[in-house]
């Protein structure tokens, strides 16, 4: 007993408590800085092709700015430039590099002049918006991936519908 009054010390009944709020401030600050840096009022608008058939999903996530790449039935562009036409979902022969069946050369070619004239701190940089037919073949889509990824543009996004059957 002797041993707690000891290391007990006084106890103050008028004492007021006094909350130290420097610590908490500077951790809202610092996530009021995060929030602003990641938060996106950009719109992006984009504009379903006639002849693209866009699969759907249920995903409610807004797109991201980017290059707009549309394959349709029919044709395969680049934003309003119709690179080639499209024989039954399957990129021509013409448009495969015969060293490589895998690579897209027109659509390497264009993306890597986007890249060349895009400025480094372009928010749109390493960015493809993939608006496709949804019977589109996995092969065709695979190439694609495959092109773009080796012209500079790693990050491609799949455009679908929302809503649900």
């Amino acid at each position: 007993m002797g041993y707690k009054k000891r290391m007990s010390g006084p106890v103050k009944k008028n004492s007021t408590f006094t909350l130290n709020i420097t610590s908490m401030t500077d951790m809202f600050t610092i996530l009021l800085v995060f929030l602003l840096q990641t938060y996106s009022t950009d719109d992006v608008q984009i504009i379903p092709e006639k002849d693209v058939n866009m699969p759907v999903s249920d995903s409610t996530r807004n797109p991201i700015a980017g290059i707009k790449l549309i394959v349709g039935k029919s044709q395969f562009k680049i934003d309003d430039k119709v690179l080639f036409a499209m024989t039954d979902l399957n990129i021509p022969t013409s448009a495969i590099d015969p060293k490589d069946t895998n690579f897209i050369k027109p659509l390497f070619d264009q993306l890597e002049a986007y890249n060349k004239t895009l400025p480094d701190s372009d928010r749109t940089k390493g960015r493809v918006l993939l608006q496709a037919d949804g019977d589109l073949p996995y092969q065709t889509l695979r190439k694609i991936f495959y092109t773009a990824s080796m012209a500079g543009f790693p990050q491609l996004k799949m455009i679908t519908l929302v809503g649900g059957n």
